[in-house]
């Protein structure tokens, strides 16, 4: 993975760049794995949040479940970073794909099974790539939901980690599954929205994760290429989300539910 100083510094602020620097001479980057172009890990502040790092260069692309609220990097993604540019940890990828080589299909269906059986966002994940069904919009709020119980103390500060259901989403994208991807982008904007009188802290976090998900959202119902009567029912998803308390989200809303109208073109039918 590719990333030096200069790049750091400007994903960043002067005083982050600082703070993060200190963090990573003090020890706090408690586990650093690389598998390929993916770098995970742990940092101590003042919880333990998790930073994740992929790709490198321009196309980097981090995220920390820590409350954050500036547009750029935070200090635990910096002090992540830094470490990356003195100590590249040993990528894994190389070792799996050389056990890979020896594995009869048998013994890495065993795996495969008893993995799936012991993890459900797995279970979940291979499912969005390999199966054919696919949970409801209900269904998939109900998976969302406890995110935000767990970190309610007594609201919610941190910025919750969504990138498990953008990852189905995009499963199901890579299948040209559009209708069950926009699912699932359904179900993140309409939880994040009833969720959000709950939160106070991390709101560009959560801006940033609704306008994501009702993009995804847009783009996918487009993809169908609906029929009129579809489009409508589509499209008034979005337009009740317009209307509904809390009224925080109700701008991004309406610009999503104009972005589709604007982009949609009946004269096909």
């Amino acid at each position: 993975m590719e990333v030096d100083e200069e790049t750091i510094r400007n994903r960043s602020t002067e005083a982050v760049f600082e703070r993060g620097r200190n963090y990573r001479d003090e020890g706090r980057i408690q586990r650093l794995d690389r598998f390929g172009d993916l770098v995970t890990a742990t940092v101590r502040g003042s919880n333990r949040y998790d930073v994740t790092v992929e790709g490198g260069g321009r196309s980097l692309d981090t995220r920390c479940t820590c409350p954050y609220d500036g547009g750029d990097d935070c200090k635990h993604v910096v002090a992540v970073l830094l470490e990356l540019v003195e100590n590249q940890p040993e990528d894994e990828c190389e070792r799996v794909e050389s056990v890979l080589d020896d594995v009869s299909a048998d013994d890495l269906r065993d795996f495969v099974y008893d993995a799936l059986a012991e993890n459900a966002e797995l279970r979940e994940a291979f499912l969005a790539r390999f199966g054919d069904d696919h949970k409801s919009v209900e269904e998939y709020r109900e998976g969302i939901a406890p995110l935000f119980e767990k970190h309610a103390d007594p609201v919610v500060y941190e910025a919750i980690d969504f990138s498990r259901f953008f990852g189905i989403a995009e499963e199901y994208r890579d299948r040209d599954r559009y209708l069950t991807a926009a699912t699932v982008y359904r179900a993140v904007f309409e939880e994040v929205d009833e969720q959000s009188n709950w939160i106070d802290g991390a709101y560009d976090h959560y801006a940033r994760i609704l306008q994501k998900a009702l993009d995804g959202y847009v783009d996918c119902i487009l993809a169908t290429d609906p029929n009129p009567d579809e489009f409508d029912t589509f499209a008034s998803v979005l337009e009740a989300r317009t209307s509904t308390d809390p009224l925080i989200n109700n701008d991004q809303f309406l610009w999503a539910l104009d972005d589709l109208e604007e982009r949609y073109d009946r004269s096909d039918y």
